[in-house]
């Protein structure tokens, strides 16, 4: 693709442990940063579109990746989804791309950022944008996610009983006038729509191994590059003790916070996202 470009493509990358992940990019060859993107948990590349055509259509080299075991990437054999094995993942992916990136992460992509930031090194990894994440966050919050994707395992009997779901999840957001949308995050099978995610992601039984809190904190303190910390400001992940004790120890990073958004901040309150990101990208 020629630049200046910013028709979309997808392709794929080789993750950790033969993987293959699949991704949306755009403008490959052209001379803007590149800015990769990961999603939280359940999630998938489309939970960035939006935002990635506007920093594409600014000129910039711009990848949404479906994580293992999410979207249309490979689920892992061993269901291994911690966040090691994400940030091997990602720090496989920015090889491939030959070139550094700014990491954009939100949620369980944002932890996976911070790793992948402080493992890759300034040379490889120049900026960390964390969405509605910290490494000390609330376990209540991240409890009520659980609870919503494990509500859909078994499947809806329809879009419009999916949309209610989310509705019912997510009560402060705009209901859409159509369910349509949900596709991309859905899959029919066995005459129900099932959440486009391996289920073993959340079935695997829950020790310490996901994530080291410890692990995750130091290597945030260590972090070298500029970082920006965005919190919806009707989280219940990321409370205000969370970003004052981040903010407190992690002596480079700035802050913003999306009053109308809440956890899924980058859906929430869309234009008030791309505008902080974009402002803090071509910074």
């Amino acid at each position: 693709m020629s630049a200046g470009q910013s028709e979309l493509q997808t392709v794929k990358f080789r993750g950790a442990d033969g993987l293959t992940l699949i991704a949306d990019e755009w403008n490959n060859g052209g001379d803007g940063p590149s800015v990769l993107f990961l999603h939280g948990g359940g999630q998938n590349r489309y939970s960035w579109k939006n935002t990635c055509q506007i920093l594409a259509d600014e000129g910039l080299h711009v990848i949404a990746l479906d994580s293992r075991g999410h979207g249309d990437s490979d689920r892992s054999p061993d269901a291994n989804y911690s966040v090691d094995a994400l940030c091997a993942d990602t720090r496989a992916v920015i090889d491939q791309i030959g070139r550094p990136v700014i990491l954009i992460g939100a949620s369980m992509g944002g932890m996976t950022g911070i790793l992948a930031a402080h493992e890759a090194g300034p040379e490889q990894v120049t900026k960390l944008v964390l969405v509605d994440v910290v490494p000390r966050y609330e376990k209540d919050g991240s409890a009520r996610i659980r609870d919503f994707m494990a509500s859909g395992l078994h499947g809806f009997e329809s879009l419009e009983h999916a949309a209610e779901a989310v509705a019912s999840y997510l009560p402060h957001r705009k209901k859409p006038r159509s369910p349509e949308g949900l596709k991309k995050n859905l899959r029919f099978r066995d005459g129900r729509w099932f959440w486009h995610w391996d289920p073993a992601f959340l079935t695997k039984p829950v020790d310490d191994s996901f994530v080291r809190e410890e692990k995750l904190e130091q290597a945030a303190i260590d972090l070298k590059i500029p970082i920006l910390l965005i919190r919806g400001g009707l989280s219940d992940v990321v409370s205000e003790e969370g970003v004052k004790h981040f903010l407190d120890t992690v002596p480079r990073a700035e802050f913003a916070e999306l009053s109308d958004a809440g956890h899924t901040a980058a859906g929430d309150d869309n234009d008030a996202f791309s505008e902080v990101v974009v402002q803090f990208v071509n910074r």
